[in-house]
């Protein structure tokens, strides 16, 4: 069973396994037509989170409104998070 690292460890750190355990700890679901992209859906707005070669894609959308952002993979866990629940 893959375990996530200690939360303050860069993304380039974890195994493609510990970021799709991560992704599904924040609520993510897995797209059936790609493997590397991810929809996350809160009360206030809907983010699509893309796993790509350099960076973590993020395109937030509410209400109709899309704010996209590329976080690059060095940045640790906590961080990302701190990010992706401020929202757009």
């Amino acid at each position: 069973m893959t375990q996530l690292p200690p939360p303050n460890t860069p993304l380039n750190q974890h195994s493609l396994m510990a970021i799709e355990l991560w992704l599904e700890n924040l609520g993510a679901s897995r797209s059936k037509e790609d493997p590397c992209l991810w929809e996350w859906v809160t009360s206030k707005w809907s983010a699509e989170l893309q796993i790509s070669k350099d960076a973590l894609i993020v395109t937030w959308n509410k209400e109709g409104t899309l704010k996209t952002c590329s976080l690059p993979y060095g940045l640790n866990r906590l961080d990302l998070i701190e990010v992706l629940t401020q929202g757009p």
